[in-house]
């Protein structure tokens, strides 16, 4: 990938990220936080495919990144974690592969439309262990800090 091509991929994802977060209604204070972290799950899932590591480890580590900057961010500006990380993980939801499913069904090739649907499940599935494991990390990090805090 050429420093134009990631540029644009920047510039869009972040763009796409805070498109989402506005229809939302995500608070003006937390749009910029969520269009980082949209493009730092981008970026994390571009490299991580450009590794050859698939699309559906590339989503995971992808949302395991989001969710833990999502966290990051939620401590910082003592809002829910929620408003940062849901618009943040639009940039890798799977509808190209849902809407070539749909395609190829209803023209009945149901080969590759199978294949585009069980691709569109798995990455969906690694996107919600991704959060899943962000969320056990969190949990286990500030469990951790608050008994040693004493």
């Amino acid at each position: 990938m050429t420093i134009r091509e990631s540029l644009v991929h920047i510039i869009f994802s972040y763009l796409a990220t805070i498109g989402f977060a506005v229809t939302l209604n995500i608070p003006r204070k937390a749009l910029n936080v969520c269009g980082l972290i949209g493009v730092l799950g981008w970026m994390t899932y571009k490299v991580f495919y450009l590794w050859h590591s698939g699309m559906v480890l590339a989503s995971l580590v992808a949302a395991l990144v989001i969710g833990i900057f999502s966290f990051i961010a939620a401590k910082v500006k003592q809002m829910p974690m929620v408003l940062f990380n849901v618009p943040s993980l639009v940039p890798l939801v799977p509808g190209g592969q849902a809407y070539r499913a749909v395609y190829y069904f209803a023209f009945k090739d149901d080969e590759m439309a199978l294949r585009y649907l069980v691709e569109a499940a798995m990455i969906a599935g690694a996107l919600a262990l991704g959060f899943f494991l962000a969320e056990l990390l969190t949990q286990f990090y500030y469990k951790f800090s608050q008994s040693h805090k004493v």
